[in-house]
């Protein structure tokens, strides 16, 4: 069993708050969405509709203090709400596309590795699993090399 986990709402709340004056001093850009699939939100693990607000911004999906820690861009959509899919479930926004699969131990290294098409997931998060020494999986959109979502034993 598994668990896709979403970033918190809480933590991009404020984005839409800022003027674009603050969001360009804090490297963010805003983009109105013009295909889907094409710009997915990390926060509701869905791609924005078309003509929906998204923000584009660095994002530390890595912090500890390894030789893995690691940030790349995200898109967060406007007012986003978090939402957890249930157990064992895949979303389309990540199902639709090639990913990167990365294992991490619990004192956050990487013990195993793989890209996969976002359909053949499911095995590949078993397979990890059925490593002892495997504390959780980061996805990662494996073209752009952004992070998708953290995955958890369910």
């Amino acid at each position: 069993m598994f668990q896709i986990h979403p970033l918190p709402s809480t933590d991009f709340a404020f984005l839409s708050a800022l003027s674009e004056e603050e969001l360009a001093e804090r490297h963010i850009k805003t983009y109105v969405a013009d295909a889907k699939p094409g710009f997915p939100c990390r926060v509701s693990l869905e791609d924005a509709e078309i003509g929906e607000t998204v923000f584009l911004l660095h994002f530390e999906h890595q912090p500890n203090d390894t030789p893995y820690r690691a940030s790349h861009a995200i898109f967060v959509k406007a007012d986003a709400v978090s939402h957890r899919p249930e157990v064992n479930t895949i979303p389309e926004s990540i199902a639709c596309r090639l990913l990167s699969v990365r294992a991490f131990d619990a004192e956050h290294a990487i013990v195993d590795a793989e890209v996969v098409e976002g359909r053949d997931v499911e095995g590949i998060i078993a397979r990890m699993f059925d490593n002892p020494s495997v504390d959780y999986l980061h996805l990662h959109y494996a073209r752009r090399g952004c992070f998708a979502a953290e995955v958890r034993r369910g």
